[in-house]
This record gives C-alpha cells, structure tokens and sequence, in this order.
C-alpha cells in the first residue's frame, strides 16, 4: 500500500504544483525558493519523492500532477480508515459522530450518497 501521508512542507508542494500544473521544473524551482525558500536539490529531492508515491510526475522537464488533489484526499481518507479502524467505514463513521451531534443536513447528505451508492462507482 502506497503511503499518502504528507508533512506540512510536502503538503505546501503539492499545493504549488496543483495549483499551477503543469508546470516546468526549472519554474518549480523558482517558486520553491520563494515559497519555501528552498535550493534547487531540496526541490527535486521532494519533486522525486511525490513522483514515487504516485502523485506527480516529470516528464522531459514538465513536472504534471498524476493524481488530483481530490484523488489524493480520497486515498489519504481510505488510508486512514484502513489504518486506524480495521478498513470498516462504519466503524470510523460511528467514531466520528460519537460525542458530535449530526444536523439534518448532515444525515441528509450521508443518506444521499448511501442511496445513490453504486458498486461501479
């Protein structure tokens, strides 16, 4: 299983790239040594961790996003479920609602997408 867990200053990268994608590298580095004020080797040292996790990738120079923010989310969340609660989705909805009272939007929205659940999707 691929780790998608980020640390703050990896999650800033991201930003960048998926922000501007795609981009050339020799930009990236310019805006990570004004964002981050990063040298040029931490950039690409980030840059090639990111791509062997699967989010992005460089190719001939164009640093592009292989995964989109949405979908690095959505495998983070399934990570964290995996991880912490045995990969049982209720068990980790029954955690997050205990102690917390849902609004009727809430329970609306939950119910939405339960109801329009598709095993294709």
């Amino acid at each position: 299983m691929t780790d998608y867990k980020l640390g703050a200053v990896e999650s800033r990268f991201a930003d960048i790239v998926w922000n501007r994608e795609p981009l050339p590298s020799g930009e990236l580095v310019k805006l990570c040594a004004q964002e981050l004020e990063w040298k040029k080797s931490t950039t690409y040292t980030v840059l090639k961790k990111l791509c062997e996790k699967g989010l992005f990738a460089n190719d001939n120079g164009t640093v592009r996003a292989v995964m989109t923010r949405e979908e690095y989310y959505a495998a983070q969340s399934r990570q964290f479920v995996e991880e912490t609660f045995e990969g049982s989705l209720p068990a980790f909805i029954s955690a997050f609602s205990s102690g917390r009272r849902l609004t009727e939007q809430d329970v609306a929205e939950i119910r939405s997408l339960l109801d329009n659940w598709s095993p294709l999707s």
